[in-house]
């Protein structure tokens, strides 16, 4: 953040509040988010509708993005069409385009308590025995989620894909492939098994894109939060299916298939209930293909995001280390037979 920083963001939020003064109490770095830079805001409010103390989140550009990502205006509308549609988002309250404030874009949204570490939450819906009940609670806001209308005018920036999601995916992650430094053979591999055996074009759905353990809130064993919308757009809803189901967001639990929480049934038969639609379970493994696909591609461009300099980051740089399991999975999972 550049000089003078904190009282260019006591005026800023002064006025996206219409408050008579604004004084920030805390703005520190919180862990997690390695896409984007979010910081814990705490401030107090004198005058006008927010009088009190703000406990926020100010989600900010990092200094380098991956290419998929949205940037925050555009995840700033996506998150406010979420929490309008009833689905349990942080409250967004103010968009700040204008670098001049802090160096970069941000947001500001309600800062909500809850759990978010995957591992600890893993560990904890097992020795608590809250995982099915949680997982269930999933299901319902996965389906909620898609049922949200991404035409609507405020989402404009938003585009269907010209052909079937599946297809639209593979060749959108072989061009990041080809931008890399480095070769990634097996991934490529995972590619055109993914080209040859990809399903046709069925309705879209509003789609999260990143909804996995990690990604939300839990408060005493209840869902308190989706988290992170910035690659929320129009696709496949099989395809938040499996990146939920996919082995490598289980944390350590493999045998809890459902994000390293529950079983897999318990979250796709609440899914069902709440989405008004069956789902085909034999189109879920090809979905979890695309996502140990997909996180590979995503690991290999944050690692070079820490490589070509762009970004600093001990985080990004040990991304990388992921890969080879990944890999692994994705042969295992597609050898011809």
């Amino acid at each position: 953040m550049g000089e003078g920083a904190p009282e260019k963001l006591e005026k800023f939020l002064s006025q996206a509040a219409d408050a008579a003064r604004v004084r920030v109490v805390a703005l520190e770095a919180l862990s997690g988010g390695a896409v984007q830079d979010n910081r814990l805001l705490r401030a107090e409010i004198e005058g006008g509708a927010f009088a009190g103390k703000l406990d926020a989140v100010l989600r900010m550009d990092a200094p380098s993005r991956l290419p998929a990502s949205h940037d925050r205006a555009a995840e700033f509308a996506i998150l406010k069409r979420a929490h309008a549609a009833g689905v349990k988002a942080p409250e967004p309250l103010w968009l700040c385009a204008d670098s001049a404030v802090l160096g970069r874009p941000f947001f500001v949204m309600r800062r909500i308590e809850g759990e978010a570490f995957g591992h600890r939450l893993a560990k904890d819906a097992a020795e608590r025995g809250f995982g099915e009940r949680l997982v269930a609670e999933l299901g319902e806001e996965l389906a909620k989620i898609h049922a949200i209308p991404w035409a609507a005018p405020e989402l404009a920036f938003l585009t269907a894909p010209s052909q079937a999601p599946a297809r639209a995916l593979v060749a959108e992650y072989r061009d990041f492939l080809d931008d890399l430094a480095e070769p990634a053979p097996s991934v490529e591999w995972g590619l055109a098994w993914l080209e040859r055996n990809a399903p046709p074009r069925g309705p879209l759905a509003f789609c999260h894109r990143d909804f996995r353990t990690g990604n939300y809130l839990v408060k005493d064993g209840r869902l308190a939060a989706v988290l992170d919308w910035e690659f929320a757009g129009p696709g496949d809803p099989d395809e938040d299916l499996g990146w939920f189901l996919a082995k490598c967001w289980r944390f350590g639990r493999p045998e809890r298939e459902a994000g390293g929480i529950g079983a897999r049934e318990t979250f796709v038969a609440a899914y069902e209930r709440n989405a008004g639609r069956a789902v085909d379970r034999t189109r879920l493994g090809y979905w979890e293909v695309m996502a140990h696909v997909r996180w590979a591609v995503i690991a290999l461009q944050q690692a070079e995001r820490h490589a070509s300099g762009a970004e600093q980051s001990l985080e990004l740089a040990l991304t990388a280390h992921v890969v080879p399991e990944l890999e692994l999975e994705i042969l295992d999972r597609t050898r011809e037979t």
